[in-house]
């Protein structure tokens, strides 16, 4: 019997810049924020590098941003939902900054902004080159922890879900130091984050396996696109997991893409050359690498000796490596960046589960489509975040019944380790059914040997919905089946990819 507390407020699982903008949002309403990591340690948002996209300059429009993260979703963007957040998104970057985020100004107090990869205009806020991820996170954490009414825990592991019989979301299951702890709440809100860690190669913190993915996926609730993940074309790969990121603001300001042989290749994959989309800089590296001729990014011109001040965290990743990219070239890789894919959410964060709200990687608002335009992740999240956190704090108590769990089971390492190995391999940059359908053979085994844990949940759907998509389009790259087919959306529960092996439910 696992211990039973009650949060008469907003419950947050995660404490990214999704979960501290719903947390922030949901004043005066009480807010109980759970998190595994410490504030601002093991979330995607504080490593973010390149910062946040919004129409900022007398030279941009909300049109015009929304416009080009349209075109970069291949056909599959959702029009008015990025027209919500480009309409939002200069008063959530000003905000961030009334916060205390110190975004780069210029000699006229503006906000300073860089171009990236398939922005038809310079908009992205930054800090310090490559540190705006960081510093917003900061900005916000110090703000959180300053509000009366936002209570964090930390050392809480997201095990479960808790419903009832008509299928409410009442509440979740935690971990803290090996005991279980039922929380139940009016409104429970996922902000737990992408699914990085289900890949050998990963830019993000190790520990996100999709667990909010999965748990509300095992709820019953509707998940839209999970093939769809962004593979960051320039990891700095030095043998690090998770592989250090350079910033495509490098590629912005000049740097170009080299073989082993000195050669620049990307124009022969795309007329925008090293501002081509990212999933086709990504396939162009990935083809490199396999042809054996390498890849490299060289800034040396670009860049050169003002790397410690233009761009640190770049700088002191590679020197980390024995990288000394002033006077060397940056070795890159593709690796696991961002999942387009998650819960199906509405404008105000409302899941297909009548008392779960999600917001931030783990949920699907439509606007990333096929292939998340450049900066736009930190800009959902703080958008997004902020409206779901709004809308959770009108929740009010529903009538008291019996409460159901679902609980997921851990993934022992080896497995971990090997279903990551699997995911790079055959659900990466490029697939094709055979490898697509010996990762769903492995997915079955593990399963079969320890239970349907979370990062195999998130895995299948990744990896089943890939195996469908007959298609190439966005960051989905189906080698057997290159050419795009007419645009459609994927919606699906876990039901739909189980149908022989119905839930079964563990009540108290």
């Amino acid at each position: 019997m696992a211990d039973r507390i009650h949060h008469d407020g907003v419950l947050i699982v995660g404490a990214g810049l999704a979960g501290l903008s719903a947390a922030l949002a949901a004043a005066p309403r009480s807010v109980l924020l759970l998190t595994g990591a410490p504030l601002n340690q093991g979330c995607s948002s504080a490593w973010a590098q390149g910062g946040m996209a919004a129409a900022l300059g007398d030279d941009d429009a909300p049109a015009l941003h929304a416009a080009d993260t349209i075109a970069a979703g291949a056909g599959l963007v959702d029009s008015a939902m990025a027209h919500l957040l480009a309409k939002e998104g200069p008063a959530a970057v000003r905000h961030l900054a009334d916060l205390g985020a110190p975004f780069d100004r210029d000699a006229a107090g503006q906000f300073a902004t860089s171009l990236e990869a398939a922005h038809s205009r310079s908009r992205v806020a930054r800090v310090k080159g490559d540190q705006a991820g960081r510093a917003i996170m900061e900005a916000v954490v110090q703000t959180a922890l300053s509000s009366r009414h936002i209570e964090v825990r930390a050392g809480m592991r997201l095990r479960g879900v808790l419903h009832d019989a008509g299928g409410r979301v009442r509440g979740v299951v935690a971990e803290q130091a090996g005991r279980l702890i039922e929380i139940t709440a009016p409104a429970t809100l996922f902000a737990t984050g992408g699914i990085g860690g289900l890949y050998s190669v990963t830019t993000t913190p190790a520990e996100l396996q999709g667990e909010g993915l999965a748990l509300a996926a095992l709820a019953g609730a509707t998940i839209a696109d999970p093939e769809f993940v962004q593979f960051h074309p320039t990891a700095i790969d030095i043998g690090r997991d998770p592989a250090p990121l350079a910033t495509e603001a490098l590629r912005g300001e000049g740097a170009r893409l080299i073989n082993a042989a000195g050669e620049f290749f990307m124009a022969g994959y795309h007329p925008d050359a090293e501002l081509a989309p990212r999933d086709v800089v990504a396939r162009a590296i990935h083809a490199e690498l396999a042809a054996g001729r390498g890849a490299f990014l060289d800034a040396r011109a670009a860049v050169g000796a003002h790397f410690p001040e233009e761009f640190p965290a770049v700088f002191a990743a590679c020197l980390s490596g024995g990288v000394d990219p002033r006077v060397q070239p940056i070795p890159v890789a593709p690796a696991c960046h961002y999942h387009m894919g998650g819960i199906v959410t509405d404008a105000n964060g409302q899941t297909s589960l009548e008392g779960l709200f999600a917001a931030g990687e783990c949920a699907s608002t439509g606007v990333h489509g096929a292939n998340r335009l450049a900066s736009n992740s930190l800009l959902e999240a703080a958008v997004f975040g902020t409206r779901a956190g709004k809308a959770a704090r009108e929740q009010r108590e529903a009538a008291s019944g019996p409460l159901r769990r679902i609980l997921t089971p851990d993934l022992p390492p080896e497995a971990l380790a090997a279903l990551r190995i699997g995911m790079s391999r055959d659900a990466g940059v490029v697939r094709d059914a055979a490898g697509l359908g010996n990762l769903l053979g492995e997915i079955d085994r593990f399963e079969a040997a320890h239970g349907r844990a979370g990062p195999l949940v998130a895995a299948r759907l990744v990896a089943q919905c890939a195996l469908d998509r007959e298609e190439s389009r966005g960051g989905h790259y189906r080698s057997d089946f290159p050419e795009p087919l007419a645009p459609k959306r994927t919606f699906v529960t876990f039901a739909d990819l189980k149908s022989d092996d119905p839930l079964s439910f563990a009540a108290e």
